[in-house]
């Protein structure tokens, strides 16, 4: 390696201060070498400037004019995350990585290595999970051969949330608390290790829906320098935890969290940006401001959220065929029936299926449903299967099942602090206990479901008298005086799906029968 000059060795001290401005000014000053430059794209990464691309793209081809394949594999590695997140041009993306692994595998044992099979594994997790934790474990080892620390945990922590992700939840969470743990205590030197230890533990709680470990920890992070000095890890984290934010129902902060990172993402990481903009998408969604929903998941496409987002709104729509279609993309893009990603894909798809008349395939899908919740240990995941199985009893003509699973749903979500999902399920209550006959059950829960959702701040949704656009069309089939079989067959419906709807506007218009709803929409105009 080319000796440092003194104003190189000052850059690097700046860099281990957090001092990226001064880093920046350091390495500019300090000439074209391969190492001021690699310093330099790396100042330029903490500041979120693009030009740290040129930056290493220089250092790279004057690490391989000096025939040091190390230091070139180590700059293309990063360049490798730096044209996926900056650009979002996952084919160069995968052409740095197979630059770097042609450089560094013939290399004695070293930390360039591990960090380039982390990178790999954060990249491939979403669609090749096995792949991912290969990589993670051996980079555990290289980093315990090297007494990288680190590297160690770093890939601890990833090994962690790809056990999570698989379903092995108690194990990879307990290795996610030991990393974050020794992250936030001060044990790792690398800040870029730190956030990304803490993130991959956020991730993990999301896709167990643990809210409560989530925001401790997002609470600790945020209070860690290298949350406050790297705005686009910042803005990564801020996304999540908006999400875990609106989940619990404290929707002005959450707006506050999901607009700054989405804001952030858009202009430093367009390559993330989608994540930010998928999650701003649910909260609009949430608070009924679908046509703006509907538009940034749009924007978002085709991240997943995005889709999940799409299908809850087609459902809510009363377009169950289409809600399923999206929803199963989802889950055909998460494999395994074991991977926690695929648990809201598979709660629309058990309620798309049900509302389509698909009783079988839909129980399937609350089974597997059901299945994860049971190893996740997780009650918010048992409150979606109860969620689900309640349409399912419904559209088999249940209508007692369909209660008793709604109510379990309501308890789960309550006691788990879910409003929204709460106030969902007890709608879905009142409905069943309309077609049971029992009135003033029903009114009672619609007021309370009504009082939750004001609460929250929603501005149009169901239990507030709006109906959707299947609802409206069922009521105008029953103001001409169709019978719920022959409305079934119009809208190509099971004739308990079209009961579902019915029940759903008398609870709605606060009615007791069809043809007092009839008439009362048609007061309203409404028809």
């Amino acid at each position: 390696m080319v000796e440092r000059t003194a104003t190189t060795e000052s850059g690097w001290q700046a860099l281990e201060q957090g001092d990226w401005k001064r880093a920046r000014k350091l390495f500019a000053d300090a000439g074209e070498s391969a190492e001021a430059l690699e310093g330099l794209g790396l100042a330029a990464w903490w500041l979120d400037e693009e030009a740290a691309l040129d930056a290493r793209e220089r250092a790279y081809r004057l690490y391989r004019e000096q025939g040091d394949p190390r230091g070139a594999g180590r700059v293309a590695t990063w360049l490798a995350w730096d044209y996926s997140t900056f650009r979002g041009e996952r084919a160069i993306a995968n052409g740095w990585l197979q630059r770097a692994r042609r450089l560094l595998d013939d290399l004695e044992p070293c930390a360039e290595q591990g960090w380039l099979a982390l990178r790999e594994a954060s990249m491939v997790l979403g669609d090749d999970p096995e792949r991912a934790r290969a990589l993670a474990t051996g980079a555990v080892e290289l980093g315990r051969t090297l007494r990288d620390f680190d590297l160690e945990m770093t890939a601890f922590a990833l090994d962690g949330l790809v056990r999570v992700s698989q379903g092995d939840v108690a194990a990879g969470m307990t290795q996610l608390d030991e990393a974050t743990a020794a992250a936030v205590g001060g044990e790792f030197r690398d800040r870029n290790a730190i956030g990304l230890s803490c993130c991959y533990l956020i991730f993990a709680c999301e896709r167990t829906q643990d809210f409560e470990r989530a925001g401790q920890w997002c609470e600790r992070l945020a209070q860690l320098p290298v949350a406050q000095g790297n705005r686009a890890l910042s803005a990564v984290c801020r996304a999540h935890y908006g999400s875990v934010l609106a989940l619990r129902g404290s929707w002005a902060a959450a707006e506050r969290e999901l607009v700054g990172a989405t804001d952030t993402l858009a202009v430093t990481r367009p390559g993330d940006a989608g994540d930010g903009l998928a999650r701003l998408g649910e909260l609009r969604r949430r608070q009924g401001r679908l046509h703006e929903a509907e538009a940034l998941f749009r924007k978002a496409e085709p991240h997943p959220l995005a889709r999940l987002g799409e299908a809850a709104l087609a459902l809510e729509r009363g377009r169950p065929l289409e809600a399923a279609e999206a929803a199963a993309a989802v889950a055909d893009r998460y494999g395994g029936r074991l991977r926690l990603e695929r648990a809201a894909a598979l709660e629309l798809l058990a309620r798309a299926n049900a509302a389509l008349g698909e009783v079988d395939r839909a129980a399937s899908y609350a089974d597997d449903l059901g299945e994860l919740a049971l190893v996740a240990r997780s009650e918010p995941l048992q409150a979606s299967a109860a969620f689900a199985r309640a349409a399912i009893a419904l559209a088999d003509g249940d209508v007692d099942g369909a209660r008793r699973h709604c109510t379990t749903a309501v308890d789960l979500y309550t006691q788990n602090h879910l409003p929204f999902e709460a106030a969902q399920a007890r709608l879905e209550l009142a409905a069943t206990l309309g077609l049971l006959g029992r009135e003033e059950a029903a009114a009672a829960e619609t007021e309370r479901a009504r009082e939750a959702l004001a609460t929250l701040g929603v501005t149009r949704r169901r239990g507030d008298g709006s109906l959707t656009t299947r609802e409206l069309e069922v009521l105008r089939l029953v103001a001409e005086g169709l019978s719920d079989g022959e409305i079934a067959e119009r809208l190509v419906l099971s004739e308990h799906t079209v009961h579902r709807h019915i029940a759903n506007v008398r609870t709605k218009l606060g009615v007791g029968s069809r043809a007092a709803a009839a008439a009362k929409a048609a007061r309203s105009g409404l028809l």
